[in-house]
């Protein structure tokens, strides 16, 4: 498999979204802020982004021609 920057922007995105969303989805509503466990919302919202990147060698729409198949 070739990596190319389109790949590799793609995935990023992706990633950094999931981040994102796993981060927001971590703190919930009615705690106040100072109750956050930040250390587990920040190693679980990394964690979530290693798995968007590993999940995105299989392939992203986004991209044509991506994947562990693709020559």
């Amino acid at each position: 498999m070739s990596i190319n920057t389109d790949w590799v922007r793609a995935a990023g995105i992706r990633a950094v979204k999931t981040c994102a969303q796993t981060a927001v989805a971590m703190i919930p509503a009615a705690a106040m802020i100072q109750q956050v466990d930040w250390v587990t919302v920040v190693g679980t919202a990394a964690l979530a982004g290693v798995c968007s990147l590993l999940t995105s060698i299989a392939g992203l729409p986004e991209v044509p021609d991506t994947g562990a198949g693709s020559r």
